[in-house]
C-alpha cells in the first residue's frame, strides 16, 4: 500500500489498481491526484474527471477524518464499450446505524463516513454501501464517462503482502459462448514471480476455448509450465440449469453462500498449476438467484461469518468482496477473494 504521491501510472497499474493507506491529508491529496491522472489517461471527459475529483477527495478526507485504518483503492473498470474509475473506501471505524440518515447532506457522526455522502452519491455513476455498527463501512463508486453499465455480476479484488508492490494473486472474469466463467489464482509465494505465475494464468483463462471449467483449468495447467505455478480454480455460473460447475486445483477456498448465511464448500484437488497434478475434476452444486459464490486464496481465511453482516448479501459483490478481504484477509500473505452471483 502507498501513503504518498504517485506522480504516473504504469500500464500494468491501471486495472490492477492502487492501494492508499489513508491517514493524513497528504495521502488524501495523492488519492485525489492519482484518481484524475487515471481519467484523464482512460479518456474521460473534463466534466466527468472534476465530478471524480469530488467524489475521490470526499471519501479519501472523511478516512483522515472519522476512520480508523483506512484503506482506499483506485482503479480502471471496463465494459467493451467505454473504461471508467472505480473508488473502494474500506474502514474499520464504528460504522453507521442509519445509512439512509447518513447519506443526506449535513449528516454527520463522529468515527463515520457520515459528512460528504451526499456529494458522493451525486457525482458518482454508481455507488454502494454497506456499514455495520463497530465493524466499520465500505463504500465503492464508479464514474464512467457515459451512461453506466448494468451493476455487475461478478466483482474481485487483489491485495499484496505488506510491504510487496505487487500481488501474486489474481482473477479473471469471461463470458464466451454464453459461458460465464470465474477464475481465482494464487501464485506461489510472493513478489514478482507469483504476480507472473497468475498473470500468466489470467492471459491462459483468457485466450481458452469456450469448454467446462475442468478443460479450462487443464489448459491453464500446461501453459503455465513455464513458471513457478499457483493453486487455480475456475468457476461457471449456469442459470439456466441452477448450477456452479467447479474445479480447482490447489488451496483456492470455493463456497456458495446461500440468502440465509449458509454455506457449501466446493472440492478444490490437490496439486500446483503448472507442476503437479494428479488429476482434473469438475463438481456440480446447485445455486439460487439469490446466493452468491465466493471464491478466495489463503491469504483469506474461513473465519468470516455472514451472519454477523446483516444486509451485506443482498448488497453488489465489490461491496462484499471488500467486507470479506477487510475481516478475513491476512497480512502475512497476499490475499484474493472474488465474488459471483447468477446473472
Amino acid at each position: 500500500m502507498s501513503g504518498g504521491a504517485v506522480a504516473s501510472l504504469p500500464e500494468g497499474l491501471l486495472d490492477g489498481g492502487v492501494w492508499f493507506r489513508v491517514e493524513a491529508a497528504p495521502t488524501a491529496s495523492a488519492v485525489r491526484r492519482t484518481a484524475e491522472r487515471l481519467a484523464v489517461e482512460l479518456g474521460l471527459p473534463e466534466p466527468r474527471v472534476a465530478h471524480l475529483s469530488i467524489v475521490a477527495a470526499e471519501l479519501a478526507g472523511n478516512l483522515v477524518k472519522h476512520a480508523t485504518e483506512g484503506v482506499l483503492l483506485v482503479r480502471a473498470v471496463r465494459t467493451a464499450e467505454q473504461a471508467g474509475v472505480e473508488l473502494v473506501a474500506i474502514d474499520r471505524g464504528p460504522g453507521m446505524a442509519d445509512l439512509v440518515a447518513s447519506v443526506g447532506d449535513g449528516h454527520s457522526t463522529a468515527g463515520t463516513l457520515g459528512i460528504g455522502l451526499g456529494a458522493i452519491v451525486r457525482q458518482s455513476s454508481w455507488y454502494d454501501l454497506h456499514s455495520v455498527p463497530g465493524k466499520g463501512t465500505i463504500l465503492a463508486a464508479q464514474v464512467w464517462p457515459a451512461e453506466p453499465p448494468k451493476p455487475a455480476w461478478v466483482a474481485g479484488l487483489t491485495r499484496p503482502l505488506t510491504g510487496e508492490p505487487v500481488s501474486g494473486d489474481a482473477f479473471s472474469v469471461r463470458d464466451v459462448e454464453g459461458r460465464r466463467q470465474v477464475m481465482m489464482c494464487d501464485g506461489l509465494g510472493h513478489g514478482g514471480l507469483a504476480a507472473a505465475a497468475s498473470h500468466e494464468a489470467v492471459r491462459a483463462f483468457q485466450e481458452a476455448p469456450a469448454v467446462p471449467p475442468a478443460a479450462v483449468l487443464d489448459r491453464l495447467h500446461r501453459r503455465m509450465s513455464h513458471t513457478r505455478g499457483a493453486a487455480v480454480a475456475v468457476a461457471e455460473l449456469d442459470a439456466d440449469a441452477g448450477l456452479v460447475r467447479y474445479a480447482g486445483l490447489g488451496n483456492i477456498a470455493g463456497t456458495v453462500i446461500s440468502s440465509d448465511g449458509s454455506r457449501r464448500g466446493m472440492v478444490s484437488l490437490p496439486g500446483i498449476a503448472g507442476h503437479q497434478r494428479r488429476q482434473i475434476r469438475e463438481y456440480d452444486y446447485p445455486i439460487t438467484p439469490d446466493a452468491v459464490v465466493l471464491m478466495h486464496s489463503d491469504g483469506v481465511v474461513d473465519r468470516w461469518n455472514p451472519s454477523d453482516y446483516p444486509g451485506l448479501l443482498i448488497r453488489s459483490p465489490l461491496v462484499i468482496a471488500a467486507t470479506v478481504l477487510r475481516d478475513a484477509g491476512v497480512r502475512r500473505d497476499d490475499a484474493g477473494v472474488l465474488v459471483a452471483r447468477l446473472p
